[in-house]
């Protein structure tokens, strides 16, 4: 099985791909860092990770020639796993509006709105406990109360309830976990969540959507 983790210079991979590769050694799978759509078209599963700005990763995504297109092939229209990590999960939303309103993706309806949290340091950063609102394979083994370590200051609010998998608490619910199909994110950085990361990476690199 290929996994492409897409580099598109938005962000370290570095712990991504060792945690990744870990992962993969018990699944079967190769982990490639790739920035070339034909290997991301090829893969059967794909990570898409981003650190920063919205707009930023946005346009770094769109600046690597034919890779919206790859990954719109490869995820929509053949139905192939896809995880994003951060920005790359806030990216499946329409619009961001960070700095100034930006396109996602638009593969899970909703909007990236900043995070509301009077009295509370903005970006959320460090680790918090996850409460799993619904069932989903990406979460099998993970409870409420389980920690998962974020750094963010802007949140996905989803249009549709059914698509929100999973919140953390930070002066009122924050988006944690969003899944349709076969895509889900985490807004969390699993690769730096220790044993809960690793099993959520595990069962990304299992599923069978």
């Amino acid at each position: 099985m290929r996994v492409a983790l897409v580099d598109y210079d938005s962000g370290n991979l570095h712990s991504a791909e060792k945690a990744f590769a870990l992962m993969g050694r018990e699944a079967g799978a190769e982990v490639m860092v790739t920035s070339d759509p034909e290997t991301v078209a090829r893969a059967e599963r794909i990570v898409l990770p981003g650190d920063g700005a919205f707009p930023a990763c946005r346009a770094a995504l769109d600046a690597v020639p034919g890779m919206v297109e790859a990954l719109h092939e490869a995820v929509i229209a053949r139905a192939v796993p896809f995880m994003g990590i951060c920005v790359g999960m806030q990216m499946l939303a329409e619009v961001g509006h960070e700095y100034r309103d930006t396109a996602g993706l638009g593969w899970i309806g909703g909007e990236i709105d900043a995070i509301d949290a009077p009295g509370l340091k903005v970006p959320h950063m460090g680790w918090n406990d996850l409460r799993v609102l619904r069932p989903h394979p990406l979460l099998d083994g993970i409870a409420t109360g389980d920690h998962a370590y974020f750094v963010h200051g802007w949140q996905f609010r989803v249009a549709d309830p059914a698509h929100l998998l999973a919140t953390a608490d930070y002066g009122g619910p924050v988006t944690a976990v969003v899944g349709r199909d076969n895509i889900v994110g985490t807004q969390f950085h699993p690769e730096k969540s220790q044993a809960v990361g690793l099993r959520i990476i595990g069962n990304f690199l299992r599923w069978r959507p």
